[in-house]
């Protein structure tokens, strides 16, 4: 990744050119209404060796950034539980598998009648059978659509074509020119590919949970991170020392932590690398886009990526709706996932390197997936907006995205000491959804075998609330009992979800008072409450009717406690200190 540029350096140098361009043009995108993904392809065309010629090498870029397809794979994961997932089957097997099964034919019949040898038309047409699922995923949870119908069926055909990613490897070098023993060669990959994903499975249910807790009680935020990106890469590579997909392989790591108690910290961690590892993966595919080739074979180019975009539209939607999908949902979805993906650009150049493929076909493909992938957020909004217009017409309207979590409408609670378990057990004993939190791994484990739904976290950090849906939730109860963690998470709670309701627990007024200005929405003073409490004991004690005392009570908290914070100051000013 060599530049111009005097003196040394040049990988730093080369770093703060792509982190001013995302910073120049995804704002810009944003603002202009589009979304990020084409300003991150933007930044990239500008930058690459096809634009002003700042980054010459893109190579090793897109080798670090695929690792952002890899956390994305991993978060998608880890929102889906297990049993989510076997619900699913008859989508991922059967919609998946028949769109590569006819997109490849039809696109490699098309590849044949141009002119392409017969075993090069079957390479072409399995890789271009395939989808970006870094684009068609993003664009979903942007648009808050991932547990939509749309979402569950363009995932699940994502999903299915991962799946396809060691066959396609195994079948190719059969497309070569060179010997090739089917029954051994095909039988070892098969093999192996199993008692990896054996061992896999083995290792997440009877491994992870327990590294997970004993790293949790060294109460090392650093160390925790580093071993979720430990979890998360080395499930990757061993898929992929297989012969199978990386992405595939974090998709197995997030799935065998979907109901373990870290899943939330977990990703939470995990975010902030997926962010800046999946913007960087868009510019490396802007950086690809070869306009000198373009500009040679400009019709051809452009007859290719309307060609592959439409035949993959014009599959996916009858699939789609003999899936159970209104037409104007299977417009969306067909629109979504008609562009090349970015493991053809792995297909293409692994055929080239077995001689399945000649060099000048893979880097005029390479082109074609690269434009298609560029038009995603166009194609897909577009898509929207006709299936907007079908539904219109129907008087049938295309579905709304619903809520990504089933604790909409829940209550976060953040602490689980006495307090915080106290909160919890209201709440279950009224039916309330509610997930608690706690960096005590030893509270977090008695309340799970309580039955309670707390999870390992530090729900003061944003990435944590937003793994737990936050959004959605209808309040926050702040329950710990360190005055200056309290005030911080109010705040930062505050800051990132500004809507939210704050209820937080206080030692005495002074601190309410700071939480107050902190941004919660309402404190409760636990010396003051507690004396109140007591106050109507007593009285009850000496005769009087509760509704009496229920109601002297509520005088006495009115104005948050003015009265009694008046009589407190003139008892001091009267009295002797104790």
């Amino acid at each position: 990744m060599d530049i111009a540029h005097p003196g040394g350096g040049g990988g730093l140098v080369e770093l703060l050119v792509i982190l001013a361009a995302a910073a120049l043009f995804v704002p810009l995108a944003t603002r202009l209404g589009l979304s990020s993904i084409l300003g991150y392809l933007a930044a990239g065309a500008a930058i690459g060796p096809w634009g002003l010629g700042l980054i010459s090498e893109v190579e090793q870029i897109r080798h670090v950034a695929e690792f952002g397809v890899v956390f994305l794979l991993f978060v998608i994961g880890i929102e889906m539980k297990p049993a989510r997932l076997w619900v699913m089957r008859r989508q991922v097997f059967g919609l998946g598998g028949l769109q590569v099964l006819l997109s490849a034919v039809a696109i490699g019949g098309a590849g044949w009648l141009m002119g392409l040898p017969p075993a090069v038309a079957v390479v072409v047409g399995l890789g271009l059978a395939l989808s970006s699922t870094a684009m068609g995923l993003q664009v979903l949870s942007e648009r808050g659509e991932l547990a939509s119908t749309v979402g569950r069926s363009a995932f699940a055909v994502l999903l299915l074509q991962d799946l396809m990613v060691p066959v396609l490897l195994t079948v190719t070098p059969l497309m070569a020119d060179t010997e090739f023993v089917f029954s051994a060669e095909l039988g070892i990959a098969v093999g192996e590919a199993v008692a990896v994903l054996v061992a896999a499975v083995l290792v997440g249910r009877f491994l992870m949970r327990p590294l997970f807790r004993a790293v949790a009680a060294a109460r090392s935020a650093e160390v925790f991170t580093a071993t979720a990106l430990l979890v998360v890469l080395g499930m990757a590579l061993a898929m992929e020392h297989v012969g199978l997909s990386m992405a595939l392989g974090a998709f197995l790591a997030g799935l065998l932590l979907a109901e373990s108690e870290f899943r939330h910290q977990v990703e939470a961690d995990i975010q902030p690398f997926r962010g800046l590892l999946l913007g960087l993966f868009f510019m490396a595919v802007g950086m690809t886009v070869d306009f000198g080739l373009m500009g040679e074979h400009w019709a051809l180019v452009i007859a290719l990526v309307v060609g592959l975009m439409a035949v993959k539209a014009a599959i996916l939607i009858p699939l789609f709706r003999a899936f159970g999908l209104g037409l104007p949902d299977a417009v969306k979805g067909a629109f979504l996932l008609a562009q090349g993906g970015e493991f053809a650009f792995v297909l293409f150049t692994y055929a080239v390197g077995v001689n399945a493929l000649p060099d000048d076909t893979a880097q005029l493909l390479v082109l074609v997936v690269s434009l298609s992938m560029a038009l995603t957020p166009f194609v897909a909004l577009g898509g929207a907006r006709l299936g907007g217009v079908l539904a219109a017409r129907r008087e049938q309207p295309a579905e709304q995205p619903p809520k990504l979590h089933s604790h909409g409408g829940h209550v976060i609670v953040c602490g689980f000491g006495r307090v915080g378990r106290t909160v919890a057990r209201l709440l279950e004993a009224a039916g309330r959804p509610y997930i608690a939190f706690d960096r005590d791994l030893d509270r977090v484990m008695q309340g799970r075998a309580s039955g309670m739904n707390v999870y390992f976290g530090d729900a003061s950090r944003p990435e944590v609330l937003h793994a737990a849906h936050a959004a959605d939730a209808c309040l926050i109860v702040v329950t710990t009992d360190d005055p200056a963690a309290t005030a911080r998470a109010v705040s930062h709670i505050r800051h990132h979800f500004p809507r939210l309701t704050i209820h937080a627990r206080a030692r005495d007024l002074t601190q309410s008072a700071v939480l107050r200005k902190a941004g919660a929405s309402a404190t409760v003073p636990e010396t003051l409450e507690a004396s109140l409490q007591l106050g109507g004991q007593v009285l009850m004690a000496t005769g009087l009717h509760a509704d009496e005392v229920a109601a002297t009570l509520d005088h006495w908290r009115r104005d948050d406690y003015a009265s009694l914070v008046g009589a407190v100051g003139q008892t001091k000013a009267t009295t002797p200190a104790e």
